[in-house]
């Protein structure tokens, strides 16, 4: 079987530049071993906001009487939650078989390994192998699995992964979660609003450390005003499991701690599916565990290509659907620019969420902007006030110069709906002035974007 274009890998990287090529009039067919969707339907970003909600809506039961209801007996059943966001996923999962199929996509189900040739052979669950040839590209959206440190060796049971966090048996009564990336913190939030003592060690000395350290410090507040216990500055130097109970030694600047725990949570990153798949036969070049790619996803070999979390860069869907959208574009002969990955959102979907976009304050400065800085906590937004969620802020920096936005950071109620205003003003070269001038709608929790970019221009209405 020949095609125009092969996907290697059905996540949201693979499946989105499949149903991109087919738009482009190119015959398509994707490979996937497992389930469609990849990791982030079926593992990751979709499931995980399911169990985020269900402990969103506990806490809403569980705080009632602030707005005035009274409700008796609320009860988390773990179980129901499990099984409610495994059914979501596979929702999910089938939309995107019905998407391919609309888009007349072949799905290959299989291993799939590159061979020389532009082609790929696909190994089925009985062991049987078909070779497809791609005359224009081989595209490898193979992703990522959960990163295993040498001295934290996932078991599956005791000292897991991001994958079976949120399909375990039963709650566990005390969690070790170590990492305080977007992953370690969902999880840290979900099990802590279930009733698990939850404790977040964090190597950095800031929790969310790729955040601005405002929002660092605010979620800090709020997480331990919750009842979770960090440790910034600290690593997990071993753990022994006896009996089914975790004993972990944490190294900490102040010495030596040892915390007991049902489960450990190892949330210290991702590493590429890159093994075993015929990069090496190929000769595609690697470095530090990821495929090399030029600016459109050309690996070294002519005719293969590569997105998403195999290759350099952010680790995000949104980044590997962009990512391979573009790929394809320029395989047809169009002529897309390459990505501006200074202007990617970055989201935490915890409890107050997180969401940011290009430059902390101490990355502005180290590249030499004088910046404007405005800053509009939502305990002066009225929306906010109503909704019972005063906690957080919205802080814009500008180029004092030029009023360029060089970067928005915002944590607090629904902030993850927000940011995407605050990536167009940046692809669109906006002002400050400019934002300050687009009227908001009222009451919003958005706002707070016009109000701190009126407090970085001296301008602010409201505070």
């Amino acid at each position: 079987m020949s095609y125009d274009i092969i996907v290697v890998g059905s996540g949201p990287g693979g499946y989105v530049t499949a149903i991109r090529a087919s738009q482009l009039g190119l015959k398509t067919a994707i490979v996937e071993k497992e389930s469609l969707g990849g990791v982030c339907l079926n593992w990751g970003c979709i499931p995980t906001k399911a169990l985020l909600k269900s402990a969103n809506v506990f806490d809403y039961l569980n705080h009632a009487e602030d707005y005035g209801i009274t409700v008796k007996d609320a009860k988390a059943d773990f179980g129901k939650i499990i099984k409610r966001s495994r059914d979501v996923a596979d929702g999910m999962s089938k939309g995107v078989q019905f998407l391919l199929k609309k888009n007349k996509i072949d799905v290959l189900m299989g291993t799939g390994k590159l061979l020389s040739g532009k082609k790929v052979e696909v190994t089925d669950a009985d062991g049987k192998k078909e070779t497809y040839a791609a005359s224009k590209g081989l595209i490898i959206a193979t992703g990522a699995r959960s990163r295993q440190l040498p001295n934290l060796p996932q078991d599956g049971k005791n000292i897991i992964g991001y994958r079976e966090a949120m399909t375990l048996e039963k709650q566990p009564k005390k969690l070790v979660v170590v990492g305080s990336g977007a992953i370690g913190i969902e999880f840290a939030y979900f099990y802590n609003s279930l009733g698990t003592e939850v404790t977040v060690v964090e190597f950095q000395d800031s929790i969310v450390p790729v955040e601005d350290k405002d929002v660092s410090k605010e979620l800090m507040k709020s997480l331990k005003k919750q009842g979770i216990k960090i440790m910034t500055g600290s690593s997990v130097e071993k753990v022994e499991v006896k009996g089914g109970t975790c004993k972990v030694n944490i190294k900490t600047k102040k010495g030596e701690e040892n915390i007991e725990c049902d489960v450990v949570l190892s949330a210290v990153g991702i590493e590429a599916n890159i093994e075993n798949i015929g990069l090496e036969d190929v000769g595609i070049a690697t470095d530090k565990g990821k495929i090399m790619v030029n600016d459109f996803y050309q690996t070294n070999i002519p005719g293969y290509f590569a997105i998403g979390d195999c290759v350099p860069g952010q680790a995000l869907a949104h980044v590997a659907s962009a990512e391979g959208i573009l790929c394809v574009e320029k395989i047809a002969g169009h002529s897309p620019e390459p990505l501006d990955y200074n202007n990617i959102p970055g989201c935490t979907y915890a409890s107050p969420e997180i969401a940011s976009v290009g430059y902390t304050e101490e990355q502005a400065k180290e590249a030499g902007y004088e910046l404007k800085i405005g800053k509009f906590p939502f305990s002066a937004s009225g929306k906010a006030s109503a909704a019972g969620a005063k906690e957080g802020f919205v802080k814009l920096i500008f180029d004092a110069k030029y009023g360029e936005l060089l970067g928005g950071h915002m944590i607090g109620m629904n902030v993850t709906e927000m940011i995407a205003e605050l990536v167009a003003v940046r692809k669109l070269e906006t002002t400050g002035e400019e934002l300050i001038k687009t009227v908001h709608p009222h009451p919003t929790m958005s706002e707070a974007v016009m109000e701190a970019a009126a407090m970085a221009y001296g301008e602010v209405i409201h505070l």
